[in-house]
């Protein structure tokens, strides 16, 4: 299974086991980093842990500190890989940004002699060798520099499973409803009173609530400000109106630091003047959650078993179908989400099922095949579609939809067929070498991949090359020899 999926499930068992856990978050990467922002851990206090914010590197260092460095709450760690870490002038650094993450020094440099487990709040003694500023700057380089060559920085958010439980259940719930979420995450906060409750650090703010209805809450529903200074309220509005008109790339996290210039005081205890004004300045974390990818897979022979596999180990959602009773069993694929036995009439549902999924028909059957690419291709919803088989059968595929769509005189499906030809991926998959089902499973999840993320493609495509081919050959049988050199079929 992958990390997010092993995450969600190790926390619901935790919680009915009373057992206590952290969520460490990345929130934040300079230079080279493993992991990017929005990469997770969750470490147990019996020992249990689940999910990697780095290679490996911080893993064992954080699963000891991760109790100690949330006893006072939530808290963001800075962690370098690097023995001389230098970055390029539109590198986004803490000198850049003017925010400086405060790291705890004393927290982070712990007795090495404790032991791989983790530290609980009553192994505080523990601590009690460290006596002055000098034990804690000679322990310092050996904690916070990991010397791995790597030359990054890494940035943590360390909160108690009690508080990260709104995060983990607003996951699920973009996994249930498949429909994206934007969050955004507190990460340092300059210039604010540090004791307002109002703004602990690791509060999650839902941007898409605040686009819908104007109100500024958190991802658990709580209204914030509700009994905050005008300041406050003027601070926070300012913020989230930033943070709601940021757009994102191809990233689904980015690092903000936002300038507020607020009049008066936050703090309702000192004196209110009307007059000052200065600048409050804050760092977020902003996420859009997106639900699973989608595979369908139409075609349930053996070839298609290490495809569900390895989809699975990207957690993405796996549906299998097949119009052959004996194919479409759960038996065959307990892995896949969903195993249906689907007559190939039943349009709706296949349509249903497509619907901004990646599709790839693999039924080696071509009554089978043909029938799922007519409708694919003239409703074509679908965020990718490729068809295994050399390409002079799928061009006969489709020269078979295309007659019984003129004999139907369907102008406009005609239409949307001939440009929805130009999006599918024939034969499907990347020429990667290899042989055999593995082979083919691991060609198909690196195009669907990269065409869904938006990738290059490589230098060498099947496609291109093949055409090249065709311009050049004649002879069907030749045609046919070269083809099948390239086909996964």
């Amino acid at each position: 299974m992958n990390q997010v999926a092993d995450i969600l499930n190790l926390a619901n068992r935790v919680q009915q086991q009373n057992v206590e856990a952290v969520l460490a978050t990345v929130v934040r990467t300079e230079g080279s980093a493993y992991r990017h922002a929005g990469a997770m851990m969750l470490i147990c206090a019996d020992g249990r842990s689940v999910g990697m914010i780095s290679g490996g590197c911080l893993e064992p260092h954080i699963i000891k500190r991760a109790f100690w460095l949330t006893r006072n709450g939530a808290s963001v760690q800075t962690y370098q890989t690097g023995d001389d870490v230098s970055y390029s002038d539109d590198t986004d650094t803490d000198t850049d940004t003017g925010i400086d993450i405060e790291t705890n020094t004393a927290e982070l440099t712990v007795a090495s002699n404790i032991g791989n487990r983790a530290i609980s709040d009553s192994d505080s003694d523990a601590y009690s060798y460290i006596d002055s500023d000098d034990d804690v700057d000679a322990l310092l380089d050996g904690e916070l520099n990991f010397g791995l060559g790597c030359n990054g920085r890494v940035h943590v958010l360390f909160e108690r499973l009690s508080t990260a439980m709104s995060l983990l259940d607003s996951i699920q719930q973009v996994r249930n409803s498949q429909q994206p979420l934007t969050i955004a995450t507190l990460i340092s906060r300059d210039n604010l009173r540090s004791h307002s409750p109002q703004l602990p650090i690791g509060i999650r703010l839902d941007i898409d609530a605040y686009r819908a209805t104007g109100q500024v809450a958190t991802i658990d529903g709580r209204q914030v400000f509700s009994e905050a200074s005008a300041a406050a309220i003027g601070f926070i509005h300012n913020v989230i109106t930033k943070l709601s008109a940021h757009t994102f790339n191809k990233k689904n996290a980015d690092y903000m630091v936002i300038d507020s210039d607020i009049k008066g005081n936050v703090d309702d205890a000192a004196p209110a003047n009307a007059s000052q004004c200065y600048v409050a300045q804050s760092a977020w974390l902003i996420q859009q959650i997106r639900p699973q990818i989608r595979l369908l897979i139409c075609g349930a022979g053996n070839d298609v078993m290490p495809l569900v596999t390895m989809a699975k180990l990207q957690d993405w959602q796996v549906t299998v179908i097949d119009s052959r009773a004996q194919y479409a069993t759960k038996a065959r694929f307990p892995q896949a989400d969903k195993v249906l036995c689907l007559p190939v009439h039943d349009y709706e549902t296949l349509t249903q099922l497509s619907a901004g999924a990646a599709v790839a028909v693999m039924s080696h059957s071509l009554t089978q095949d043909r029938a799922r690419l007519a409708i694919l291709l003239t409703q074509p919803n679908f965020s990718y579609v490729g068809q295994l088989g050399p390409r002079y059968r799928t061009e006969r595929l489709i020269k078979e939809i295309s007659a019984s769509l003129n004999k139907a005189d369907d102008l406009t499906n005609i239409a949307t067929l001939t440009d929805a030809v130009t999006k599918l991926h024939y034969p499907i998959g990347y020429k990667l070498g290899g042989d055999g089902p593995e082979a083919l499973a691991l060609s198909i999840m690196a195009q669907i991949s990269a065409v869904i993320y938006q990738q290059a493609q490589p230098v060498i495509d099947n496609q291109v090359e093949l055409s090249v081919i065709d311009s050049e050959l004649s002879s069907d049988t030749q045609r046919s020899s070269v083809e099948q050199r390239y086909a996964h079929d």
